[in-house]
Formats: C-alpha cells, sequence, structure tokens
C-alpha cells in the first residue's frame, strides 16, 4: 500500500498543475496509481476502470497522449493508500450537516485534506488503515458517501461542466492537526443507523418492529438498497419471522425504494439463508452464507468533539 502521507503530499502538488496530462504524470511519479476519466465527467475510460490504475509513467503518458484533457480518477482504499468521505450537496441534500454532525461527535478529526468538489461539496481524504479492508458505502438520505476499498475518486485538478461554467476540483484545506484513519462503519451507523430489531418478541411487538425495519428499507437509495434489504430481513429472520410474513413486512417498502419483486425474493431468500446456523459459521458478530454476512450494529460510543467544520 503506498503510504498516504506521500499521496496527500502529492495532491497538493497537483493542484495548480498547468494541466491534468502534468498532473497525472506527476501523481504517478510520486507513486499513486492513477486512470483516466471521461473529459469533464467521472467515467472511467479504460475497460476495467479503477483496476487500471497504474503508476507507470509510460502507461500515463500513453494514456493521456490519446486524451490530454481526461480527468483524474484513482482507486481509493488499499490500492492508493487513502480512504475518501464524500459530502454531497445536491438539491435538497446538504452533506455538510450530516458531516458537521458527525465532526461533532470525533468521527472525522482525522482528515488530511479538503477537496472543493465542482458541486459544492467536499472530499475529505483520510489515510487507509494499513491490514484493514473497508468497503464503499453510501448514506444517501445524509447525503454522505465512503469511497474505500472497491471504489475510486477524482481528484484535483480535474474539471467538470456545472450550469455552462468549467469548475474544478481544488484542494481547500489542509491538516493543521493529527492526521489518522476514519472509522467507517462507525460513521455510517452514525449517519444512517439502523432500526434494531428486539429478541424474540410477542406477536404484536413484531408487528410494529417490522413497521419499522419497512419503514427503514424504504428510505434507503440506489446503491444502498439491496444491502439494506438483506439486513432487515435478517433482523426479522433472527426474530422468527417466516419467510412470507418477511416478503409481506418488506415487500412494499423495497418496492418505494425501486427494487424489483424478483430482487426483492431473490435477497430475503439469501437473508434466510445467511442466518441458518453452519458448521463454518463465525461465532462473532454475525452468521455468514455464500460470502456474506448478516451482521449486527450496534449504537457507536460518544467521542471527543473534532474541529474541522466544512
Amino acid at each position: 500500500m503506498p503510504d498516504p502521507f506521500d499521496v496527500l503530499a502529492a495532491l497538493i502538488r497537483v493542484d495548480g498543475a498547468p494541466g491534468l496530462a502534468v498532473a497525472a504524470r506527476s501523481l504517478a511519479l510520486a507513486g499513486v496509481p492513477v486512470f483516466p476519466c471521461q473529459v469533464e465527467g467521472k467515467r472511467p475510460l479504460t475497460r476495467r476502470g479503477f483496476l487500471d490504475a497504474s503508476s507507470d509513467p509510460a502507461r500515463i503518458v500513453a494514456w493521456w497522449s490519446r486524451t490530454p484533457n481526461a480527468n483524474i480518477g484513482i482507486p481509493t482504499g488499499a490500492a492508493s493508500g487513502v480512504v475518501v468521505v464524500d459530502v454531497d450537496v445536491h438539491g435538497p441534500i446538504d452533506g455538510r450537516l450530516a458531516w458537521k454532525r458527525a465532526a461533532d461527535a470525533g468521527l472525522v478529526s482525522g482528515a488530511g485534506l479538503l477537496v472543493r468538489t465542482p458541486t459544492g461539496g467536499t472530499h475529505a481524504y483520510f489515510p487507509a488503515t494499513p491490514g484493514r479492508e473497508q468497503r464503499s458505502w453510501q448514506a444517501a438520505a445524509a447525503g454522505v458517501d465512503f469511497r474505500g476499498d472497491g471504489g475510486y475518486i477524482i481528484t484535483p485538478p480535474s474539471q467538470r461542466i456545472i450550469d455552462g461554467s468549467v469548475k474544478r476540483y481544488r484542494v481547500a484545506d489542509i491538516a493543521a492537526h493529527s492526521v489518522g484513519p476514519v472509522d467507517a462503519g462507525r460513521l455510517r451507523d452514525f449517519l444512517d443507523p439502523r432500526p434494531v430489531a428486539p429478541a424474540r418478541a410477542s406477536g404484536g411487538e413484531l408487528a410494529v418492529d417490522a413497521e419499522r425495519l419497512a419503514a427503514w428499507v424504504s428510505g434507503r437509495g440506489e446503491g444502498e438498497r439491496n444491502r439494506s434489504l438483506f439486513w432487515a430481513a435478517c433482523r426479522l429472520a433472527e426474530n422468527g419471522t417466516s419467510p412470507a410474513d418477511a416478503l409481506d413486512a418488506l415487500g412494499a417498502a423495497a418496492h418505494s425504494a425501486g427494487l424489483s419483486d424478483r430482487e426483492i425474493t431473490t435477497t430475503v431468500r439469501s437473508a434466510y439463508r445467511a442466518t441458518q446456523p453452519t458448521p463454518e459459521a463465525p461465532s462473532h458478530g454475525g452468521t455468514r452464507s455464500e460470502g456474506r454476512w448478516c451482521s449486527r450494529s450496534g449504537n457507536p460510543p460518544s467521542v471527543s468533539s473534532a474541529r474541522w467544520a466544512l
């Protein structure tokens, strides 16, 4: 894994680069893997996207010779040594409010670099945690995404056209305090807490719990709908609800979130398979089936306040 502080330093240096080809080569020479993305866009131009990222200067020169104004992407997580909390500002969703709550709770105090995005949002860069995978996720209702293992981010000095004007990704602030990793799991549970099902309840209590779970599923955004339905179905399975009753309880909510009948049925069935004990099932924090976890979440402990504001 590249040294995250070298990566952050390289991003600061290229912020004022005279062109995207020069910036891409500078990042590669610093050991940062990069790949070309659509001119003034986010879509990768290579066949495998961020999986093609490279720090080979010759490859970088070849890519940007073909498309000199290609935006610059870097894979997040272990591949680059950095992870990013993406604070969105889109229409009625203002992720800055969620960021402030997380900052007040001390959950994002280790950010090393803040990058202002063309849409008015912010990318907060953190060092990746060595030896610990943290997968990308979305908390759409909060306006916050996490870019970790399995994701990528567009870096300065890339640009986009917003309302007819060219706007760049720009370094907005550099940490003046201790830089450290972010606990992505705790941050997600804080911003988008999942309802907790009680241990086996009576019929009336179970109905109320199912309603809470369904209301939560109905509010999930694209990119988190299947996983959220899976998690909610696991909770009902653990509470003794039959698969048919779980489909009845969660089906309409999953429909309103945008899932098809087939996706709903498949996901609920997978959740019930995952909650069945197997000889291979781990005894700490959940059961696993077909490589998927049906994990429980708890409330994050209180921690000290952070200083950064957007």
